[in-house]
């Protein structure tokens, strides 16, 4: 009998990566298709040797082409940090719009189940805490992370179209912010600028005051409540994230602490419409997929920190 197929767009990605590996974990044969204007080739260059790992240089929002059958189809190409997507804001409206469209063409004409990637970013800066799947968020669609948060929104609306209108097997992951080895050292995101600078004895920039909160989920955590998701019945979004909230100022002094730096906090303007609050209420997770994070935040600081000792040098 042969073994199931799975197209991960955005494959050479921080998350797309993790996502390859668990499922040729799963004895899946692995399509990973991305254009890599954020991907990386050396997330995934240990999964080359592996005959069940098939890479495909292809923008999504252009072309998709998986010979043979396809049983899932998991879209999580786009930009996901502020400065991908404040840089390529066309390119993350499209693929949150055409690629979707082409992502779910490709899954009904395979008659494959569809996963899509969407975000926190859905519930812009909330006025729900800690936000459920039910509530409807506080976006701005004309402000600079509009093109993100939108993106994402409209993506949701065009998943759940082919779902009611065209019967296709459909998954909703929001997903709160995941840290992790591959990360990109200059993605915009707290933590790996925080270990950046840290590890190169530069002051660690915290926006505002630092009194904003995030929950920060270990990638590990993740992609097993992605798994879980996957293999479920919910069509409606689900929420997988670590519910431990911190602001952004404890953050970066846990990082100086890990990391033994004598670097100092400085503070700089808050970007616009910078969300004040992020928690994920992981009740439906809990309930439904028997899901909730294990490793504990110093467990995966230290795993990521030993991640980017290898990629950052010291000044002097």
């Amino acid at each position: 009998m042969s073994r199931p197929r799975v197209l991960i767009t955005g494959g050479a990605g921080f998350l797309g990566s993790h996502l390859c590996e668990r499922f040729l974990a799963e004895d899946y044969e692995v399509f990973c298709m991305d254009n890599l204007i954020t991907g990386d080739l050396a997330n995934t260059e240990h999964l080359v040797g592996d005959p069940r790992f098939h890479f495909l240089h292809q923008d999504v929002t252009e072309y998709i082409h998986v010979p043979g059958k396809l049983d899932v189809v998991m879209h999580f190409a786009s930009p996901a940090s502020p400065i991908d997507y404040l840089e390529l804001p066309i390119q993350t409206l499209k693929v949150g719009s055409l690629g979707t469209h082409k992502a779910l063409g490709l899954a009904h004409a395979k008659g494959a189940r569809f996963l899509l990637a969407s975000t926190s970013e859905c519930y812009g800066d909330p006025l729900v805490h800690p936000q459920r799947e039910d509530y409807w968020g506080n976006v701005n669609p004309v402000g600079p992370r509009g093109v993100y948060d939108e993106a994402k929104r409209f993506a949701e609306a065009m998943t759940m179209g082919y779902h009611r209108y065209h019967n296709v097997e459909t998954r909703i992951v929001r997903i709160f912010n995941t840290y992790g080895p591959r990360m990109r050292m200059n993605d915009g995101r707290a933590l790996p600028a925080f270990m950046g600078q840290a590890l190169r004895g530069e002051p660690l920039t915290v926006f505002g005051d630092g009194s904003q909160t995030r929950s920060f989920c270990y990638v590990d955590d993740l992609v097993e409540g992605i798994w879980r998701l996957l293999q479920s019945d919910e069509a409606l979004p689900v929420n997988i994230g670590n519910p431990h909230e911190m602001t952004i100022l404890e953050f970066a002094q846990n990082v100086l602490e890990l990391t033994g730096s004598k670097s100092e906090i400085v503070f700089k303007d808050l970007p616009v419409d910078d969300p004040k609050i992020r928690q994920p209420d992981i009740g439906k997770a809990k309930a439904l997929l028997d899901w909730e994070p294990k490793i504990p935040l110093e467990t995966g600081l230290e795993r990521t920190l030993a991640y980017f000792r290898t990629k950052v040098q010291p000044e002097g």
